[in-house]
């Protein structure tokens, strides 16, 4: 057997959210540890060609947005407003580096070891990196996932894109067609149609955002239609047709029926996420595969061979950054003898349209199914001072608590910066509040979050400001 170039305690495999903390935290704690991460830069998917950068656009055609629509309402003239798309682009570089930069600095700062390049098991307890071998007494795989591809639609990042393109086109497409009503084609739809785009976005499903809260669905498809977008629902996509201009798309009934072609000039192949194991050499190890792709662990992230873990988008669970960070932070706990834990009842997830959506907990849907009894309070933001001042009334907050205890089971909220006003809730459902316990909670007067503070009161039936 080939000598290791070095040994460690753990090697990392992925530098994204999940993997990079884990390092940073295994680090913190003493282990001699190394990440192993194909790209150039450090932190994956989310920093490179994913959140980051997303956000970094989602925010910039907000100001654009508003800069040529919206402000007038507050008393701001603004004249010849133009969209300077190279400079957007230019800001969403400098968003990124300054965040991977950051992520260098600190593998440095805790004297993490970099390995670059693809990572190989060939064997339980070694891998091979760019020719070298590396043996570690643990190691965490952590090389979260890549857009699912559609039979009939094959991205070539150029005409038909996955979300990696969408974050680069060249130029304002005339018509987009997003092929998924989730999480990505809506906020990268998003951009675009403020910029100027027509999109359409083609469903399988007969509502868009099909994980959250039904109403959270349709109230939301009402919003983002009177913002311009078109919505194409229970419908499938069987072909793409590339041409020297764009690409033709046919479309059917999602159970059957007449097809129809659709033009467009872009297409967002934004479908799902699945789990990244290619070329791992993770029958090498012996590790076992579920039946959806991804690694199976147990509860303490351990797969079934010993010493090798897995986190984030490769195991089972929402495909999330901070679920990903946290399991990162509690697996590096759990190889340094402490007692390391992910609450999966308190993860929050946040659509970042304009207004934003944010839910932590269950939705009424799975309640019902579930045969919980529950209460729900809800409250609007047209209600509230501050969203008035802010001319952002869309939208509201609902609570669902436990018909019995009170206990918050779940929290729903479309309106501005619902991602930011979640984190209460979040907080409230990790200590196991109630909906009174947030009801009596002093809110500052006027924010945005008197609306939770509403709707906690609404549980009990008696909101004070409607």
């Amino acid at each position: 057997m080939t000598e290791p170039a070095a040994t460690y305690d753990l090697i990392v495999i992925g530098a994204g959210p999940g993997g990079y903390v884990a390092a940073i935290r295994a680090a913190q704690l003493g282990l001699k540890t190394a990440c192993v991460e194909k790209m150039p830069t450090l932190g994956g998917t989310c920093l490179n060609i994913g959140c980051i950068p997303s956000k970094a656009l989602l925010h910039a055609s907000e100001k654009f947005e508003e800069a040529g629509h919206a402000l007038a309402a507050f008393g701001i003239k603004v004249a010849g407003v133009e969209l300077d798309l190279p400079g957007m682009m230019g800001h969403k570089t400098k968003v990124v580096k300054a965040n991977v930069d950051g992520v260098d600095f600190l593998f440095k700062k805790n004297k993490i070891d970099r390995l670059l390049g693809h990572a190989r098991f060939t064997a339980k307890d070694r891998i091979e990196v760019e020719g070298k071998t590396y043996a570690a007494k643990a190691f965490v795989i952590a090389t979260g996932s890549d857009s699912t591809p559609l039979k009939g639609v094959e991205a070539d990042e150029t005409r038909i894109v996955t979300s990696t393109g969408a974050l680069s086109l060249p130029e304002v497409p005339k018509h987009l067609v997003v092929i998924g009503g989730g999480v990505i084609g809506l906020e990268l739809g998003s951009v675009w149609s403020r910029l100027g785009a027509k999109v359409t976005v083609v469903e399988f499903l007969d509502r868009i955002l099909p994980t959250n809260d039904g109403e959270v669905s349709k109230q939301m498809q009402r919003i983002l239609a009177k913002q311009g977008m078109t919505f194409k629902l229970s419908s499938k996509v069987t072909g793409a047709q590339k041409t020297d201009t764009g690409v033709t798309l046919t479309v059917e009934p999602a159970k059957g029926g007449a097809a129809e072609t659709i033009e467009a000039d872009y297409v967002l192949l934004s479908i799902g996420r699945r789990p990244y194991t290619e070329g791992l050499g993770l029958d090498a190890a012996g590790v076992e595969l579920d039946e959806r792709g991804r690694v199976k662990t147990d509860k303490h992230f351990r797969t079934n061979v010993e010493g090798i873990y897995a986190i984030g988008d490769v195991i089972a669970g929402a495909m999330l950054a901070h679920k990903a960070e946290d399991e990162g932070v509690a697996v590096a706990e759990i190889l340094a003898g402490q007692a390391g834990h992910v609450n999966y009842d308190a993860i929050p997830s946040v659509v970042y349209t304009w207004p934003e959506v944010a839910s932590v907990g269950r939705s009424e849907e799975e309640l019902k199914q579930a045969g919980v009894e529950y209460k729900a309070g809800k409250f609007p933001f047209l209600a509230n001072g501050r969203a008035r001042a802010m001319n952002a009334t869309d939208g509201f907050v609902k609570i669902l608590a436990d018909a019995k205890t009170d206990r918050v089971l779940g929290v729903h909220i479309i309106g501005a910066e619902a991602g930011t006003i979640i984190a209460e809730c979040v907080l409230a459902m990790e200590f196991g509040a109630s909906a009174e316990d947030i009801a009596r909670t002093c809110h500052a007067h006027p924010t945005l979050n008197e609306v939770v503070k509403e709707a906690a009161l609404a549980v009990d039936g008696r909101a004070i400001h409607i």
